[in-house]
């Protein structure tokens, strides 16, 4: 049973925080390859308030293993002294490379020597960011911490920080990574925080064994690529393909999708084509889905490039395997999915309740053979319509005025 609306406070006359002082730690770094939740809450949270982004400071461990990475190298010199480590990335908001270095812990399992290294791992970073919100003189500030439950498990009494806020968007301990220490620490550091924030219903009830105070705040996304007025013509490399096309479009990676699905579904309609856009793990590449005519594999393409695929799909597809790690998250795809119009079927799980009067929700691959048609039947310009204001409604600013309702209100609550 799900319990977040029952908890959640009445907040909707509070006003929205401005002109305040945030520091945002966490798990990307802002020059990170792939795209984070965090950087994207972060240039909102700058737009009314002064922002210092705390890229993670490096382990031994990382150092060693990615020497000729050009980010760790880029570090290198930072810690050298030939680059700045606070960096300027707008009025109102700077970016801070630690040059320190911390113990490797991660994979520790004795319980009291993880502690001692950890603690020290948590006053060098602090004494970094400390020494950054001296000079940029903030004050009063707000913790926004992206899951980075180790590093940061002690940093608001460290850095004397008013509010801390925990945000949790993946059940990170799920995965084998995470769970030598995670499991442990993540829940004191829940415990620990003021306020619990996560992108998911699941996500906030599993916070709430830890913390009565953990709310669902929705997740944002950056749609702007995703309009179908913006598309001038199909890719040379679809273009061709027969319809109906049924698509999916993201890393595809056996821990999070269902190979299955999509074979029994190849098999049973062979006059529909499944079209796959993304990279492939070892799984997928050594899968029958390549010896089967209809399957096309259409490999990486740029985000830039992406709308234009979607919106030749007929349907779109998500056959999330449901499994610890992804029965609660939210899948950011179904939003663009949804924002160019396209009839979409997905795994149900928990997470995607908040898509069930928009989506088509299916619990077996028989289900998936079932929906996809009903999908290609049923399809309408109103209810693409339909679909399209839903996920417009999911702005970057929309989340952080929701995150900043139970801050401002469990601040109120703390005087």
């Amino acid at each position: 049973m799900n319990f977040t609306n029952q908890f959640m406070p009445n907040t909707k006359k509070t006003k929205m925080i401005k002109g305040r002082d945030i520091v945002v730690v966490g798990l990307a770094a802002m020059d990170s390859r792939i795209g984070s939740n965090v950087i994207n809450l972060a240039h909102e949270y700058a737009r009314h308030n002064r922002v210092l982004y705390v890229n993670y400071p490096l382990d031994r461990f990382t150092l060693w293993r990615d020497r000729k990475d050009p980010l760790i190298i880029k570090r290198k010199n930072i810690m050298k002294g030939k680059d700045p480590k606070v960096v300027k990335v707008k009025d109102n908001f700077w970016n801070l490379y630690p040059d320190t270095v911390l113990e490797s812990i991660s994979q520790l399992k004795v319980d009291w020597l993880f502690d001692i290294l950890n603690k020290i791992n948590n006053k060098r970073q602090a004494k970094e960011i400390n020494e950054t919100l001296e000079m940029l003189g903030f004050k009063d500030v707000i913790i926004f911490n992206d899951t980075d439950m180790f590093r940061s498990l002690n940093l608001k009494e460290l850095i004397n920080a008013k509010t801390f806020v925990y945000y949790t968007r993946d059940n990170m301990v799920a995965v084998d990574f995470w769970k030598a220490q995670g499991i442990r620490i993540e829940a004191q550091i829940m415990a620990k925080a003021d306020v619990v924030v996560a992108n998911s219903t699941y996500l906030a009830d599993l916070a709430r064994k830890f913390n009565p105070h953990s709310y669902y705040v929705g997740q944002g996304c950056d749609l702007s690529l995703f309009d179908k007025k913006l598309i001038k013509e199909a890719p040379a490399d679809i273009k061709d393909i027969k319809g109906p096309i049924i698509g999916y479009i993201g890393v595809l990676f056996n821990l999070r999708l269902d190979i299955n699905i999509l074979v029994y579904l190849a098999k049973q309609r062979p006059d529909w084509s499944i079209v796959l856009v993304g990279p492939e793990d070892e799984a997928f590449a050594a899968s029958e889905l390549h010896q089967l005519k209809n399957v096309h594999f259409l490999g990486s393409k740029k985000m830039e490039e992406l709308p234009a695929y979607l919106n030749s799909f007929d349907v779109a597809l998500n056959p999330q395997l449901l499994n610890e790690v992804t029965i609660g998250n939210y899948p950011r795809k179904i939003d663009e999915y949804l924002a160019m119009g396209k009839p979409t079927v997905a795994t149900k799980t928990e997470g995607m309740s908040v898509f069930a009067d928009y989506t088509y929700l299916a619990e077996n691959k028989e289900g998936y053979l079932e929906l996809v048609q009903k999908a290609l039947d049923e399809n309408t310009p109103e209810l693409e319509v339909k679909r399209e204001k839903l996920a417009r409604s999911h702005t970057w600013e929309a989340n952080a005025n929701e995150i900043f309702r139970y801050v401002e209100f469990i601040e109120n609550e703390n005087k």
